[in-house]
């Protein structure tokens, strides 16, 4: 069964060279690129995930078997919800998408509903902030661009 991991490995190195590729098309911030930009944190996990990816390849599970049960499901649920969370970061913005995707994965992983969605929001929240005002980065707004400052 080790063939299971070389295929997924492969598709984590994919992955990642096409989300290193988009990460390093964003644009530069205002300024030049001194330091940290924003493609910084995309691009340390494009590498992260091919590494991963390529020690996957390399030295594969001898006793790994795809997941075709219950857990399988849960899977694809994880990757679409994900999936859906890159396309809905934009227009709903940061805040938002995060609860709606966050929420959902902790409820799928066996937390009540309203714990999962009040430990998302807590964590979007706290993120946001982070990123905003320890990091100095922006994320998007979406519905609450109308809170834009300048």
């Amino acid at each position: 069964m080790t063939l299971n991991d070389r295929i997924f490995g492969v598709l984590m190195i994919v992955l990642a060279v096409a989300y290193g590729w988009g990460a390093s098309q964003l644009p530069e911030p205002f300024g030049g690129s001194e330091g940290v930009g924003p493609d910084t944190f995309p691009l340390l996990l494009a590498v992260v995930l091919s590494l991963a990816g390529l020690y996957m390849v390399v030295q594969p599970d001898p006793d790994n078997a795809w997941p075709w049960s219950r857990t399988g499901i849960e899977l694809i649920i994880a990757v679409v919800v994900l999936v859906l969370y890159a396309m809905l970061l934009q227009p709903l913005g940061f805040i938002f998408s995060t609860i709606l995707v966050v929420g959902t994965l902790c409820w799928r992983m066996g937390s009540a509903p309203i714990r999962a969605f009040v430990t998302a929001t807590i964590a979007g929240v706290v993120v946001f902030l982070l990123f905003g005002f320890a990091l100095d980065l922006s994320l998007p707004l979406g519905v609450l661009s109308f809170m834009e400052v300048g």
